[in-house]
């Protein structure tokens, strides 16, 4: 699933969306930014991100499942340790110019010197942050340059990195914990939110699209956008029907594990489906209110269930409030899209390297354009909330031939529609990019998922991972 090139060298991975600002608030945030005085900084923490429409561009955040291959070992998750871990292929960056984040002795994060950032989740998981870029084909040129890069190192420990939503065997004891200190403390708090907070923290992967936006009333119309539109996303890359060693009975298994997280912080937002002024105000009020999982000064301190609202007021042992905080605050939410100081999109289920490309220049279409951004939100308008939730979990289940609450349609001809949309809107802001849509056509057009080949493949081979690995590895 990925393209062949010859090995890359660090300089030429020139690919990372996420800013040298967001890799300080997610891992080195310490106290020493501006003090927050009022509501008013954190809400112009979103208007100081505007960008004007010829400065927008489009991002990629892919997350990957490594597996070991051999007959020993063949279908365990990748661990961090050892002879055949993950830190073996952080450090064959690290030895080839990376620049490594350390917390005590262990990397949990690399950057390359064009802002490239590689990152750890979890269970041991590879995600590869790409900077922002104006056409998809240098995206596709820097994610096959880091899938060259790391070839090697992979192929030396014996594993292969995988285009799939859920790992496929074992059991959640058998995915290890990489030693991040953030997580030690998500993974006692998050069980008390939701019952399935390990499995999405384990054995979860996603690939999401980061865009820019120009004004509030922008960004509020893009969040629409997408949190309209989040199932049909969910269900067009749906690829996560098999857990456990059989198949689960979800199309997208990783989608439905996030109805099960934490509903303080995840999910549709009802206030984005509202209209009028004062939308990073009501954003804001929305993470104020959110309770943090820790205050960073030098350590990760718990916070114990205080929300930022009462960390804004009160302080914390000692400690005042910063913009760094509140940039590490905003980087713990995650609703199903999600402001920063550019816009995520969260739905989707990790998938082939085609589909990965595809999913920029499609977002792209239907959200960089006026007309086509009003005529996404158009499709579900008629939906109150609640059907809405109902709506994102029956394409949890059923994919594509989910039925809209309400109507005789399913998600696979409101899908239809917006790849239509989106393919209008691409021809108008840069139509070189139309091409790219062709993975999500045949998956609209035939109604055949990621879900649905990888379930044929699954019983044409037994479920032997020996046989499937090789079909869905980034590395073919």
């Amino acid at each position: 699933m990925s393209r062949r090139g010859n090995s890359a060298s660090p300089e030429g991975l020139t690919s990372c969306f996420a800013s040298p600002y967001d890799l300080r608030v997610l891992y080195l945030v310490g106290g020493k930014s501006p003090d927050i005085e009022s509501k008013r900084d954190l809400i112009r923490y979103f208007s100081e991100a505007c960008k004007p429409r010829e400065d927008w561009r489009i991002g990629t955040e892919n997350e990957m499942l490594g597996f070991l291959t051999g007959p020993k070992f063949v279908g365990q998750a990748v661990p961090y340790y050892g002879p055949r871990g993950l830190t073996n292929i952080l450090e064959a960056l690290e030895a080839s110019g990376w620049t490594p984040v350390r917390e005590g002795d262990n990397i949990i994060a690399l950057t390359c010197r064009r802002h490239t950032q590689v990152s750890i989740e979890p269970g041991a998981q590879l995600e590869y942050a790409a900077r922002p870029h104006r056409h998809s084909e240098d995206l596709a040129k820097d994610l096959q340059n880091f899938l060259d890069f790391i070839r090697e190192p992979t192929e030396k420990i014996g594993a292969q990195w995988v285009s799939s939503g859920f790992r496929m065997w074992g059991e959640l004891e058998d995915v290890c914990w990489v030693p991040k200190f953030r997580y030690n403390i998500m993974r006692e708090y998050l069980p008390t939110r939701g019952s399935l907070a390990h499995e999405m923290m384990k054995r979860t992967a996603t690939v999401q699209v980061n865009l820019d936006f120009s004004s509030e009333l922008d960004a509020h119309r893009k969040m629409r956008a997408v949190m309209s539109t989040t199932s049909l996303l969910t269900g067009i890359y749906a690829n996560s029907p098999i857990a456990n060693g059989k198949p689960n009975g979800f199309q997208s298994y990783r989608g439905h594990i996030w109805t099960d997280m934490d509903p303080d912080r995840c999910g549709l937002l009802d206030f984005v489906f509202e209209d009028g002024e004062g939308f990073f105000d009501r954003y804001t009020e929305w993470a104020l209110d959110v309770p943090l999982f820790f205050v960073h000064r030098d350590t990760y301190i718990p916070a114990n269930g205080m929300t930022f609202r009462t960390f804004m007021k009160e302080g914390f042992q000692g400690h005042r409030a910063t913009i760094d905080d509140w940039g590490l605050h905003l980087s713990t939410l995650f609703p199903d899209a999600r402001m920063k100081k550019y816009l995520e999109v969260r739905g989707c289920d990790a998938n082939s390297y085609e589909m990965t490309l595809a999913l920029g220049a499609f977002c792209c279409g239907f959200m960089y354009d006026d007309a086509a951004c009003d005529q996404a939100i158009a499709l579900t308008e008629s939906l109150s909330f609640g059907q809405r939730v109902e709506f994102g979990a029956a394409v949890n289940r059923e994919g594509l031939a989910a039925r809209v609450p309400g109507s005789t349609a399913t998600a696979g001809d409101l899908a239809r529609e917006l790849v239509a949309i989106s393919a209008d809107g691409l021809c108008r802001v840069d139509a070189t990019e139309v091409s790219y849509l062709d993975p999500i056509r045949e998956v609209v057009e035939t109604g055949r998922t990621h879900a649905s080949r990888l379930l044929e493949i699954w019983n044409e081979h037994n479920g032997e991972p020996s046989k499937i690995l090789p079909l869905l590895s980034y590395h073919q």
